[in-house]
């Protein structure tokens, strides 16, 4: 189920009145029945892959009270590792057989030892990656000390389950989600208003900006050999732009849908185009999943206190490990090494710590013009990091990023128009700078007391509910991008 489709809107309400209504304060009641709703809202989509999310979880929560319980490391470090194990193993089955399989294939070719191989035609579950990592982090977390065991089967099942963040995160952790799960919640009506305006913001995000920016985007990716390096160029920002109106929508979503049942999610988006540098921007960036390889593969790594040779192979680690964490293909690994490279510089210099807080701007909003030519060159870097992310084999991204740099990335672009419905580019790029003056303004002054009155959310929701109406698109896949990871 979709959080932009027609079941879901009905799907939601009723959850909703039930949830407040029916349940009322009882929140043992209302844990069970959104269990019983993350359920049906994950098999929605295909009830085969139900068993496999029930099954994961059951695995952590009983491997989660036998590390807690035994009396010897060995047996603590052995239910660790059948967990972590398992999950991994179920993980790279469904997500990396066939890579694995064709990968070898090729090497071998390419040693002249030619072998049959076979493949199968895999089906991967949508979520898988998530709520892994969500159980993975559970059981480290009581192997180390950091948490106690949850006891409660249904409650360590909403905590992995919550349907608003079970299909694309964020990737939340026990210390944060499980004691709000585990204490009555009462309702808020400033809170679920809050959620209401993220949540109508999400919308806009996805569908005002990314659907309608994927037909242009598919087009000239596509018949990237066809266009000028103006139009390639054009291509790779409406890429950028459509992959974060769709993530971050998501996110925004779901963390708004999550304030209606009283309980808060994990930022996963902070304003990530205005980031100064790319160990900036990996701060702002998908927060949930960096942070989560910093925790629990960076540091174990050993960090940096290792020496420069050791630090450095660690920062490719972690890089290299979140491309492939992406997906089964090696494009990803190379957009992974390509952000290890930029960020690089950054760690040696002992820089990639600076810039932690928001832009500094002076009376009237306005950044330094440093700070502005350093947030261009950013998002550039960005910009043609994503055409690895986005192309279908890395010659394709090759290709693609050579016929950017040709003297016809000075012609004017032109008649380029929307291949599916004939309309000029402007309007989506009026919405774009909208999104982005909005999020700017946001960015640098979060706490104005104008944008929390009465007057400005009825306005406000207003205006997000006629754009999204008026921008549905007809032709465009309305999915998000980060259900195949």
């Amino acid at each position: 189920m979709l959080f932009n489709s027609l079941e879901f809107l009905l799907f939601l309400p009723i959850v909703f009145f039930i949830y407040w209504f029916v349940l009322k304060k009882d929140y043992r009641k209302q844990n069970a029945f959104i269990l019983l709703m993350s359920y049906v809202f994950y098999a929605w989509w295909d009830e085969r892959f139900l068993l496999l999310l029930i099954f994961s979880t059951a695995l952590d929560f009983f491997s989660g009270l036998m590390i807690a319980n035994a009396i010897s490391q060995v047996k603590k470090k052995f239910w660790l590792v059948l967990s972590i194990g398992i999950n991994l193993g179920f993980l790279g089955f469904f997500k990396y057989y066939n890579f694995f399989v064709d990968s070898l294939k090729v090497a071998l070719d390419s040693s002249h030892i030619h072998v049959d191989t076979w493949t199968l035609s895999i089906v991967l579950p949508v979520g898988i990656s998530f709520y892994t990592f969500h159980g993975l982090s559970y059981v480290i977390d009581i192997y180390y000390k950091r948490i106690n065991p949850c006891r409660n089967w249904i409650n360590y099942s909403v905590f992995v389950s919550y349907f608003p963040l079970l299909v694309a995160g964020p990737i939340e952790r026990a210390t944060h989600l499980l004691p709000q799960i585990e204490k009555p919640r009462l309702f808020n009506p400033k809170q679920a208003m809050s959620g209401f305006k993220l949540m109508l913001w999400g919308f806009f995000k996805k569908i005002v900006i990314a659907d309608n920016l994927a037909p242009s985007v598919n087009e000239i990716f596509t018949q990237y050999q066809s266009y000028s390096g103006s139009v390639l160029l054009l291509g790779a920002f409406l890429f950028a732009i459509q992959i974060y109106g769709d993530f971050s929508g998501y996110s925004d979503i779901a963390r708004g849908i999550s304030r209606f049942f009283g309980m808060e999610l994990l930022l996963n988006f902070n304003f990530p185009y205005f980031s100064r540098n790319i160990a900036e921007f990996w701060r702002r960036w998908h927060i949930s999943l960096s942070g989560w390889f910093r925790d629990y593969l960076y540091i174990p790594l050993g960090g940096s206190r290792n020496g420069t040779i050791l630090n450095i192979r660690n920062v490719f680690i972690i890089f290299l490990v979140s491309g492939f964490w992406h997906g089964a293909n090696w494009t990803f690994i190379a957009w992974g090494l390509i952000h290890a490279l930029l960020f690089l510089p950054n760690f040696l210099l002992n820089k990639h710590k600076k810039d932690a807080r928001n832009l500094p701007v002076n009376a009237f909003l306005i950044p330094s013009i440093i700070d502005v030519l350093r947030i261009l060159l950013t998002f550039c870097l960005v910009v043609l990091a994503w055409v690895f992310f986005r192309a279908p084999s890395i010659s394709v991204a090759i290709q693609f990023i050579g016929g950017i740099f040709q003297p016809s990335v000075f012609e004017p672009i032109g008649g380029f128009l929307n291949p599916y419905d004939n309309q000029s580019l402007l309007k989506e790029f009026v919405m774009v700078a909208i999104m982005f003056l909005a999020e700017y303004v946001y960015y640098v002054m979060p706490k104005k007391v104008f944008l929390q009155t009465f007057l400005f959310e009825c306005v406000y929701s207003i205006i997000m509910i006629i754009l999204i109406v008026l921008n549905i698109p007809i032709h465009s896949s309305n999915s998000f991008i980060y259900f195949q990871f």
